[in-house]
């Protein structure tokens, strides 16, 4: 796919509209921090390694319309600007990590020299995480085998990673080595990542992809009908229980039910080794109104009560392996994060 998702143009951020597709293949132009905070939360912009990458940029824009006098007055307001991007989605830890190398890298000894700083930062973080990426695709597609077929949930392509992809990298990575494969997506609700924008990556490298609703999973893996699972992820503990797209878990459950691996795909940056747990990792809750309507339409009754999580925690016994840049990881979990 030639579309870049994600381009520091110096004086703005210019990312692909996610929330327009696959209808309209739309570019917003963000031009301050406050622009990208919203494109954050209203998911025009979404995939943990992507929202670190465009909050990175945005403290960069955040830190070149500050007007300062001094360098402690300049770093006031920057923390100002670092506070409203950690408001944004309180899930993907790839947003924390960034804002937290951004701060590390606030180091000029002037104002011009910090702002230049922070915008070479932010550079290396989106290349970091682009390389990343590819090397944990490629890595992971040694566990696929000619003839698979792979069933993945939500989106985790380079829409959602601003590089190669994580787990659609897996997949795209072993289509590339020759093998036949083939995937089932769900479509991934409330917001049907799945349907929109996994379904239009693959269809965009030629990969074939039959689209299903998230209640058709368990179906397809009783019937024998699915190789592996592999999805994202969006934090993973130490022990490596792993936050992703709500429906994760059950689709685990199901998956060693039925005697079917199921693999994470994540560059180490995901990981959040101060967790030791799952239970630790926030989870956001996000607005009914994604439940009760479909694309501005109402499809709920009036006044009815709604749950709306975005992310569930799947225990780390159900997963089968962790694919990372910097190698395979199994059990036990933490002792490979920690080496790395």
């Amino acid at each position: 796919m030639g579309l870049k998702a994600i381009e520091w143009l110096d004086d703005k951020l210019r990312i692909l509209d996610q929330s327009k597709l696959p209808q309209e293949q739309s570019f917003i132009d963000l031009v301050n921090y406050q622009d990208v905070a919203s494109a954050i939360k209203e998911m025009r912009i979404r995939g943990a390694p992507a929202i670190g990458i465009v909050a990175a940029y945005g403290i960069a824009l955040g830190a070149q319309s500050i007007k300062a006098a001094s360098k402690e007055e300049f770093l006031v307001q920057l923390n100002q600007v670092m506070q409203t991007l950690a408001a944004t989605r309180p899930t993907a830890v790839n947003l924390f990590q960034a804002i937290s190398r951004m701060k590390e890298a606030a180091i000029g000894d002037s104002v011009p020299e910090t702002k230049e700083a922070l915008a070479a930062e932010a550079k290396q973080i989106h290349s970091e995480e682009a390389e990343a990426t590819k090397r944990l695709s490629y890595l992971g597609a040694e566990l696929i085998q000619d003839g698979f077929t792979i069933l993945t949930h939500c989106n985790a392509g380079p829409l959602a990673t601003a590089g190669y992809g994580t787990a659609l990298g897996v997949i795209k990575a072993a289509k590339e080595q020759g093998k036949r494969i083939s995937v089932i997506a769900t479509e991934t609700r409330p917001l049907l990542q799945g349907a929109r924008l996994t379904a239009w990556e693959l269809q965009q490298e030629g990969i074939p992809v039959t689209l299903i609703t998230d209640s058709m999973a368990g179906y397809f893996l009783r019937q024998g009908k699915i190789n592996c699972v592999i999805v994202g992820a969006d934090r993973i503990a130490a022990n490596g229980d792993v936050a992703n797209k709500i429906g994760t878990y059950t689709l685990a459950v199901l998956a060693k039910e039925n005697s079917v691996p199921f693999y994470v795909a994540a560059p180490i940056s995901t990981v959040d080794i101060s967790l030791p747990c799952g239970a630790g990792i926030p989870i956001e809750e996000r607005n009914p109104e994604e439940v009760t309507h479909i694309r501005g339409i109402h499809i709920a009754p009036e006044g009815i009560g709604v749950a709306n999580p975005a992310f569930d925690i799947t225990p780390h016994g159900y997963v089968s392996a962790i694919i990372t840049e910097k190698g395979i990881m199994k059990e036990p979990y933490e002792k490979g994060f920690r080496c790395n």
